[in-house]
Parts: structure tokens; C-alpha cells; sequence
């Protein structure tokens, strides 16, 4: 099956670009509620289950408050956060048992938190105390979502009874009104994996830890690596292809050559053909690239696994300093990650149709 990208619409690109960076988001507030109760303190876990109107967060996104009232993550982009804060810290909210929420009930209370006229939003909140049976479940969702594994979190409002479980089914989330119950599942959050510790490099983890990927750059030369200062990336000093094999093979991947040297570039190439990364691409020119698919095609490497390579990589904006290109590079990645998404979105409605 084949989805041109200039075929979705730039509500669908937005929305599966949001989608995604809730998801690293999302895995952001599980640790952190984890560390929390770890720590003994004690802390409500919130959820967005539906929006009307306009909304800067989509539903499923999640932010949890501590007891000292420090939060991380988001429902609103701002909105109503302080709002929810002050309740949960006075017990007006979700003081012993999970509880469902609405926002933006009368359109005065929408203008005074700055939602969109008419709009409203819904959420459900889940206080958490430092129990055996909470740190289980946080333990294993955190565990699920380290070895990039999907896990599956329900929550009976009514009852205020949570179970975690594993799966390797991905579903939408769910919010059941009638029955009160909140259906989640957690995955990988979209990575970057970049070989070769570059200028360019520079600027494209720059512009992927902003977009919320994991990145990590991968690259033998101990000098080059000290010299890249990205906050929030992942850097190893070894060679790709057993880096590759460890933490960048599944479908939520992308995986990108940087460095000019055919030693270490060709190296993580081959390797990286023998995963399920939505996206493989390596930098250089035309003349480059025309060579280095000379060199895949005498190790070997079919002309299957070559139609998967991007190269020269990025869009073609005419791109010539390392921050263009960098722009470049993850426009691409970008477009190939909502084909990927249309693609499985498209699978999932036939598999459901066909059950």
C-alpha cells in the first residue's frame, strides 16, 4: 500500500505531528510520576479525554502535579493548568478517588481560562499514593515504555480501578462516558538515531529533541562526539551497527548517516536495512550517493533495502549551511513519519473491519 504525502491535508499532518509529540511527552510525565512516588510523595495523574473546540493538546495528553504542586506535562497548553493545580492542592478535586472533570462549562468560565468560545474540555484525574500495587503498575509501565514495548493503562473512574498490562496491539485512545472508563495505550515515542557526530548534526538534534524525539548520536571518533553539545540527546562513542541492533530497529525509527566517511556511514547503513525503521537516510551529493550505492550494491545489499535509503537526504529547498540542511533532513523525516502513520492508520481500519 502506497500513501503520497501531498495527499494528506495539513489538518491530518498537524494532528499526526501532534500525536506524536504527545506520545514522548506522555512518556515524560510517566517517569516522572514514577520518580515521584519512588521519592513517597504524592501526586494526581491527569488526562485529557475529549475537546471541543479548538485545543493545543490533543485528547490522551497527560500532565501530573505533586503534592508541592510542580507539574510536568500539559492539557492545555497553558490554559487551565494553574487552574487544576490550586483545586488539587486545596482537595476540591480527585481528593481520595479518580474523578471526571470539565472545563469551559459556561462560555464565561471558557473566557476567563482562555479556551475557544463554546469550547470545553474534559479530564479525568487519578490521585496516587506510594502503594505496592501503584508502584507495581508505574513500574511496569515504565519498564514497557524503556525496552520500547507497548503497554496497555485502564482506569474505571467510578471505581477508581487502574490495570496495566502488556500488548502488541496498538488502539486509538478511548474514553467509554457511559461506563466511565479511560482506555490508554503506551509505546515508543519516534526516535532519531544519528550516526556520525557532525556540524549538521549539531542542528538537526537541535531541531529533533524540539520536536520531541529521543535522539541519539552514535560515532566511533571520542573527539568528535565531545565536541557535540546537544542537551537531552543520548551520545555513544562505538561503532553503529551493534548500536543499531541494540535500540534503534523498530518501526517508530528513524536512522540517518552524517558523517562523509564511508567507514562508519556504510557500516550503520547495512545494518540499519536489516530493521523496521520507517526512514533511512544519508547525506551527500548526488555524485556521493551515486557511490555509496555502488559500494551497498558489491555487499550484497538488494535493491529492495537500496529503495529504502533517502539519499541525497532531504527535501530539496536548496538548503547550503548546516542549520538549512538540518531544516531539510527533518522536513523529510517529518513527511515520512505522517506516510507511516497513514499507513498503519490504514491497516488498523482493515483489520477491525475484517474482525
Amino acid at each position: 500500500m502506497k500513501v503520497r504525502f501531498d495527499s494528506l491535508s495539513y489538518n491530518q499532518i498537524t494532528c499526526i505531528s501532534l500525536l506524536y509529540g504527545m506520545k514522548a511527552a506522555n512518556h515524560q510525565v510517566i517517569t516522572q510520576t514514577y520518580d515521584w512516588l519512588k521519592a513517597g510523595q504524592r501526586c494526581w495523574l491527569s488526562t485529557v479525554v475529549a475537546t471541543y473546540g479548538s485545543s493545543p493538546r490533543p485528547e490522551g495528553s497527560m500532565m501530573v502535579c505533586n503534592s508541592d504542586g510542580h507539574i510536568v506535562g500539559s492539557l492545555s497548553g497553558g490554559c487551565v493548568e494553574e487552574d487544576l493545580v490550586d483545586k488539587l492542592k486545596q482537595g476540591l478535586l480527585a481528593k481520595s478517588h479518580a474523578q471526571f472533570f470539565r472545563y469551559g462549562e459556561s462560555d464565561e468560565e471558557a473566557e476567563q481560562l482562555g479556551l475557544p468560545c463554546g469550547g470545553h474540555l474534559d479530564i479525568v484525574i487519578e490521585p496516587l499514593q506510594d502503594d505496592a500495587t501503584t508502584l507495581s503498575d508505574f513500574d511496569l509501565l515504565t519498564s514497557r515504555l524503556q525496552a520500547r514495548k507497548l503497554v496497555e493503562r485502564t482506569l474505571a473512574v467510578d471505581s477508581s480501578q487502574r490495570s496495566i498490562r502488556t500488548t502488541d496491539t496498538h488502539e486509538p485512545f478511548s474514553y467509554d462516558y457511559s461506563e466511565r472508563v479511560l482506555k490508554q495505550i503506551h509505546g515508543p515515542s519516534h526516535q532519531l538515531f544519528i550516526i556520525g557526530a557532525s556540524m549538521v548534526t549539531q542542528y538537526v538534534a537541535e531541531l529533533a529533541v524540539m520536536l520531541e524525539y529521543l535522539v541519539t548520536v552514535c560515532d566511533p571518533r571520542e573527539e568528535m562526539l565531545d565536541e557535540l553539545k546537544v542537551a537531552g540527546i543520548d551520545k555513544i562513542c562505538d561503532f553503529p551497527d551493534d548500536v543499531i541492533r541494540e535500540r534503534a530497529y523498530d518501526s517508530q525509527t528513524a536512522i540517518i548517516a552524517l558523517t562523509h566517511d564511508p567507514r562508519i556511514d556504510d557500516m550503520g547503513l547495512l545494518e540499519a536495512f536489516e530493521t523496521d525503521a520507517y526512514y533511512i537516510g544519508a547525506m551527500g551529493s548526488s555524485r556521493t550517493s551515486a557511490s555509496r550505492r555502488e559500494r551497498l550494491l558489491a555487499l550484497d545489499v538488494d535493491e529492495a533495502s537500496l529503495a529504502r535509503l533517502h539519499a541525497p537526504i532531504g527535501v530539496p529547498i536548496g538548503s547550503k549551511t548546516p542549520p538549512e540542511i538540518a531544516i531539510s533532513i527533518l522536513a523529510e523525516i517529518i513527511a515520512e513519519r505522517a506516510k507511516h502513520q497513514q499507513i498503519e492508520s490504514s491497516q488498523l481500519a482493515a483489520l477491525a473491519a475484517a474482525s
